[in-house]
């Protein structure tokens, strides 16, 4: 449940982010008027990221064993790649993630109501669907039939929604560079295990060779029904006996990945201030 609960904290406050941006922009430029289009897009957003998750779910559930299998290694290989694009693009943009969205807007109040319902949408739609489609697969990969995985999403929304309102109101500041630095690694360790049982789906799926042959099988020190296994299950995706293909694609993927994203910021295409040293972006209460 920690690792749903961190991707629906971590998911939430990117989008809560951006409309806090949105709606301070327009209050402190006097365009109240302008709210409601902006609330029309973000609604119609979230209830496209919902329909979407929705259709992922019930959808999968008629399909036979196998197609079942197939489709959820290839979403979950899909969602990885996302989710690692995004915690990258994070990291270089956040700085410039306040300018960025107030030109959008800014063009979108000169078109009409229109216009700024689409930049509404498509703003807070991305980060909807990215998390619709992660939350989807780490569920999948992690479900152990309780509704634990789901509540821990609902929990991590519920708090990004609440951090959100206190950015906006100006009771709260943190260092967003250390949060989405934090954040953003151990994501890159839950999509690890989110990878390696999407491979283990394909090779259900007889896709990918190498079922049996396991790289170990713990299964008797650590057993799945056991609370750590349990909790392991839901923290990294940890599986007691893995094939040699889903170890080697878990460590080909979350070595260099990980080296990369906590690398100094010369490697991240991030311009430091001349020693090396990553610039963090300016305080919470500046960016909304």
């Amino acid at each position: 449940m920690l690792s749903n609960y961190l991707i629906g904290l971590r998911e939430g406050l990117e989008a809560s982010l951006v409309v806090c941006i949105l709606i301070a922009y327009l209050v402190k430029t006097g365009r109240r008027d302008a709210l409601r289009p902006i609330w029309i897009g973000i609604a119609v957003a979230v209830t496209v990221a919902l329909g979407f998750g929705c259709v992922l779910e019930f959808g999968s559930q008629e399909m036979t064993f196998k197609a079942q299998e197939m489709l959820g290694g290839s979403l979950s290989i899909v969602a990885v790649g996302l989710v690692t694009w995004m915690v990258f693009w994070m990291r270089r943009t956040a700085r410039h993630l306040k300018s960025e969205l107030h030109g959008k807007l800014d063009a979108a109040l000169a078109m009409g109501t229109g216009a700024l319902v689409a930049t509404a949408f498509l703003a807070v739609g991305r980060e909807g669907l990215e998390t619709a489609l992660f939350v989807w697969a780490s569920v999948h990969a992690a479900s152990d039939g309780t509704p634990r995985p789901l509540i821990g999403v609902a929990l991590g929304l519920a708090t990004a929604v609440l951090l959100g309102w206190l950015f906006y109101r100006g009771a709260l500041r943190i260092n967003l560079a250390k949060f989405f630095t934090w954040t953003g690694g151990m994501l890159v360790v839950v999509a690890a295990g989110v990878l390696a049982y999407g491979v283990h789906d394909l090779q259900e799926a007889d896709l990918v060779p190498g079922l049996t042959n396991l790289a170990f099988d713990i299964s008797a020190t650590i057993p799945p029904d056991s609370w750590y296994g349990t909790l392991l299950k839901g923290v990294l995706n940890f599986q007691p006996d893995p094939t040699v293909i889903q170890v080697t694609v878990w460590l080909v993927y979350l070595i260099p990945t990980l080296a990369i994203f906590l690398a100094p910021s010369g490697l991240l295409s991030r311009k430091g201030n001349g020693k090396g040293e990553a610039q963090s972006p300016p305080a919470v209460r500046e960016e909304v």
